[in-house]
């Protein structure tokens, strides 16, 4: 009986223990500088997408590993170096990673009549738009893969540059769809909110780097590095920081959705960069309670999922009014740039209208 007992205490601890393992498991991300060594990316007038992206990604992992105290932080790159798409998404999934984060700086060719001032963030998941210009991004990130020696063989025949090959992925079915526009949703609001950036929304093209990968993933595009303004901006100290805190800021409450609690740690003992975390969060409460502006534009009776037919393709939030699931689309920060977009919603909607919300929460 005594060893019954003995046996029975040993199997309750070792079950205990397995419980504990499983819930304090790490919580991994994959930062994802792109580009690199002999692939500049695009090019701004004093610094090149590269610097620009590596010096984002070194301060956000500094970020995460000083203030959130479950997560393993890997980089893809962390010095100039070339790192081949599949390579990048291979380190990923080797590393079974949470999530994925590729950062980029975007730009348009030089014969743009906006090529100086173009301006604003987007975050991209996986998905084959019918836009040409998110294929059009897709395809110049995608282009890198040229660099590569043999890239014909690597990529089974994949041509970067070619339209036909991307007709394969009107097939793709990406089980993360979901997890992962939750989570370009949180970052670019907080890119819009935080870092100042121009909202040019949460998109879908098909990125090789998201593709390949096997958990929620998302391209950061932070600002067009061919207009000199945005330029400074990203290459300041300032302005990476203000970028790198946003992305930060957006994967905090992107895991505030899936855990259901916040696993930031904010103890007045970590070092000083949790008191810029820590008035960040403030500043950005403090942001938070300023009106945004949002597009409404469908109306239902219930909730209906993310990708339905009905939304016709717009990344929508809803609110609750008088018994009814109210939907909206975008954050802007002025009724006129709200206003932009409105043309082109009501062709599909054409009883869309502009709103202000707060925390939220619709204002009359």
């Amino acid at each position: 009986m005594h060893l019954l007992r003995l046996i029975t205490l040993v199997l309750c601890l070792v079950g205990f223990a397995g419980e504990q393992i499983l819930y304090a498991k790490e919580f991994v991300i994959v930062l994802d500088p792109g580009h690199g060594g002999k692939d500049g990316g695009a090019l701004g007038r004093k610094t090149n997408e590269k610097t620009v992206n590596l010096q984002v990604a070194t301060k956000l992992r500094k970020m995460l590993n000083d203030n959130m105290n479950d997560v393993k932080v890997v980089m893809t790159r962390d010095d100039d170096r070339f790192i081949p798409l599949q390579k990048r998404a291979d380190c990923a999934n080797r590393h079974h990673a949470d999530i994925f984060v590729s950062i980029h700086a975007n730009s348009v060719d030089k014969k743009s009549k906006n090529h100086l001032t173009i301006h604003g963030a987007a975050v991209y998941t996986l998905g084959l738009d019918r836009s040409d210009t998110n294929l059009a991004v897709a395809m110049r990130e995608n282009e890198v893969m040229k660099l590569e020696q043999d890239y014909t063989t690597t990529y089974h025949g994949f041509d970067p540059s070619s339209t036909e090959s991307y007709i394969a992925f009107e097939m793709l079915q990406h089980k993360n769809m979901d997890q992962s526009i939750s989570l370009a949703e949180a970052v670019q609001d907080q890119l819009v909110r935080y870092a100042g950036r121009k909202n040019n929304g949460v998109k879908q093209a098909p990125f090789w780097v998201l593709v390949r990968t096997g958990m929620p993933s998302i391209l950061v595009e932070l600002d067009f590095i061919c207009n000199p303004e945005m330029e400074n901006f990203m290459a300041s100290e300032r302005g990476s920081t203000k970028l790198a805190q946003a992305i930060y800021n957006g994967i905090s409450k992107y895991r505030g959705y899936t855990s259901g609690k916040s696993r930031t740690n904010t103890t007045q003992s970590d070092s000083d960069s949790i008191t810029e975390t820590n008035v960040s969060a403030k500043s950005d409460n403090d942001t938070s309670s300023s009106i945004i502006y949002r597009i409404q534009f469908l109306t239902t009776p219930r909730p209906i999922p993310s990708g339905d037919k009905r939304l016709k393709g717009l990344v929508a939030e809803y609110y609750k009014d008088n018994g009814m699931f109210k939907y909206t689309t975008g954050a802007y920060s002025s009724a006129k740039e709200a206003s932009n977009d409105l043309k082109k919603i009501k062709k599909n909607f054409p009883d869309a209208f502009v709103i202000k919300t707060i925390n939220g929460q619709r204002i009359k």
